[in-house]
């Protein structure tokens, strides 16, 4: 795979998110950041076994949806500007 083909499938992926409606946009974000705060609360619990994987996974997740809410946010308030 050469470097263009490994960025293609970013601006393919950011095509797809940016064809969905901003509600739904907040909604995935929302999902996301609550996947973020739920994981390591039941990591403090003993309820499932913290591990390095699943630390990064739910970073992951509660970055990704902190920016889509605010991608979709802003998106909304530009829709509702109209």
């Amino acid at each position: 795979m050469n470097r263009n083909q490994g960025i293609s499938w970013l601006a393919g992926f950011t095509n797809n998110i940016m064809s969905l409606s901003p509600v739904n946009i907040i909604l995935i974000g929302l999902v996301l950041v609550i996947l973020g705060v739920v994981l390591p609360f039941f990591m403090v619990l003993h309820v499932i076994q913290s591990t390095f994987f699943l630390n990064f996974i739910s970073y992951g997740a509660s970055t990704a949806g902190l920016m889509l809410g605010i991608i979709g946010a802003s998106q909304y308030a530009r829709l509702k500007k109209k």
